[in-house]
């Protein structure tokens, strides 16, 4: 009997993700490495899940979600100023440099949009924020 993809499952697939205009954004084959999803842990959107149900293993599917099922709208909140002096040569303030920030539960990539003066605009929205994004999956194996 095939294992097919339930509200509780684990499955390990291939994730593809393409733009508006066809190019890859992102893609676990690069690296050979697959991703693990746990279906109903809240690490993807009910609108991602909702196109898993009822896949097997050996399965393919290409689906688009809206910005808000992918990865959301940009939030304005998540747009933060920060003085110059707080960067270094090992992570310069530069337009379109990605610096990671250590935070209490981890550490947070931000983006850096603009650089005025002495003051530094970081966007730390998601870079597919408000982009809608196709999906390619390739579930290789469901628990």
């Amino acid at each position: 009997m095939t294992n097919l993809v339930t509200e509780r499952s684990e499955i390990i697939a291939h994730i593809t993700m393409k733009l508006a205009d066809g190019s890859a954004a992102d893609s676990t084959k690069v690296n050979k490495k697959p991703a693990k999803i746990i279906m109903g842990d809240a690490s993807i959107s009910p609108a991602f899940e909702a196109q898993l149900i009822g896949m097997s293993a050996g399965e393919s599917k290409e689906f688009t979600l809206a910005p808000a099922d992918a990865f959301g709208e940009p939030l304005p909140e998540n747009i933060h100023y920060m003085d110059i002096s707080k960067f270094s040569d090992d992570a310069p303030a530069k337009v379109g440099n990605i610096i990671t920030f250590s935070q209490p539960g981890g550490e947070l990539p931000g983006m850096i949009k603009d650089v005025t003066g002495n003051s530094v605009t970081i966007d730390f929205n998601h870079p597919l924020a408000g982009q809608a994004v196709t999906f390619v999956i390739d579930v290789i194996e469901v628990k």
